[in-house]
């Protein structure tokens, strides 16, 4: 399902032709798609337990790779309970021996709002937090169990819970930056959103726990963010957008929920929106979801940062390039970040 995914056709990444798959991954790809058709005649439940756990095998790769570059010196809070759902649960990491409170990253997981896991992502927290930061990696209910926006619901949860553990946890509440990665940079935009437009959070019917002037900034990688998009894409991709649709929205025709549409990030943003930066690999399907968004934010004279890439750039970078620390560009993504969290939270 995930490299069906990276597959998927858009204008900035035309698919593998099937002339040079091989018999093998010709065979997976109609397997995956033929699932996902035949699910989505009854229910996405079953498409979405098949994607779940391509996610999951995925995760613990990426979690083996990511945790040869984490540092030593890092203390770490696994699995602390922030609200009564089961899911409801966090880690934090922070340098072992910082005296002072530190500015609190918040990161959200993704995906595809169906799966994804906080856990693979352990190593390139303890990165971040090296560099003087307390990393808060809040996990969510997943769909289809759990509908829009009982993500967002939780994860304000998250951020009160930071705040109210803040002398403990040795977090500066004045001092926010919320990011996310792929379906988890929808979240954190929204959160963003919600945090600066009472308008929005009204909307939504999710009451904002910080204020907007402690959320500094927010870092969105590889993320959906334009419901508009939702009716492109290709054939081959249409099936996996409308798994996700409904089984997020809990609605099999979400587009045509006028509630659902608030989901749509690019059509809720405010002039207050926080300082932005935001990356997508060349070959990401979901690339123009941040060029738009980028566009949305200048056109309500948001501040922005960009790390995107032309369409000839070589290697193609794919969905989530971010997190190869072990290429170049996942290690000039990385610094950059760093550079960009400094600036913002000096």
């Amino acid at each position: 399902m995930l490299a069906w995914l990276r597959k998927v056709n858009d204008k900035a990444a035309p698919p593998v032709p099937a002339s040079q798959r091989s018999a093998r991954e010709r065979l997976l790809f109609s397997s995956a798609l033929a699932v996902v058709r035949v699910s989505l005649l009854v229910s996405p439940r079953p498409a979405a337990m098949l994607a779940r756990r391509v996610f999951a095998g995925n995760g613990k790769k990426i979690a083996e790779s990511l945790e040869k570059h984490a540092p030593a010196g890092i203390a770490a809070v696994v699995d602390e309970r922030y609200g009564d759902d089961p899911d409801m649960l966090l880690d934090v990491v922070r340098p072992a021996d910082a005296a002072a409170p530190l500015p609190l990253f918040l990161w959200v997981h993704g995906g595809a709002f169906i799966g994804g896991s906080k856990d693979e992502l352990l190593g390139y927290f303890k990165v971040i937090a090296s560099h003087g930061y307390v990393v808060a990696a809040p996990r969510y209910s997943l769909a289809p169990e759990h509908h829009y926006p009982t993500p967002p619901r939780q994860l304000m949860r998250a951020l009160e819970y930071l705040q109210e553990n803040a002398d403990r946890l040795g977090i500066d509440p004045s001092r926010i930056v919320l990011g996310g990665d792929s379906a988890g940079a929808h979240i954190a935009a929204q959160l963003g959103a919600l945090a600066t437009s009472p308008q929005y959070a009204d909307a939504v019917g999710v009451a904002s726990t910080v204020r907007g002037d402690q959320v500094r900034a927010v870092v969105l990688a590889c993320g959906p963010f334009d419901m508009r998009l939702a009716r492109d894409g290709s054939e081959i991709a249409r099936p996996l957008v409308q798994l996700v649709l409904w089984a997020y929205s809990g609605k099999r025709d979400a587009l045509r929920d006028p509630f659902y549409w608030t989901w749509s990030v690019v059509d809720n943003l405010s002039p207050a929106f926080p300082p932005a930066l935001v990356t997508v690999g060349n070959a990401d399907p979901l690339r123009a979801h941040s060029v738009r968004l980028v566009d949305a934010l200048d056109a309500q004279g948001v501040e922005t940062e960009t790390v995107f890439f032309p369409d000839s750039y070589q290697p193609r970078l794919n969905h989530e390039y971010q997190f190869d620390l072990d290429s170049a560009e996942g290690q000039a993504f990385l610094e950059r970040l760093l550079a960009f969290l400094r600036r913002r939270l000096a």
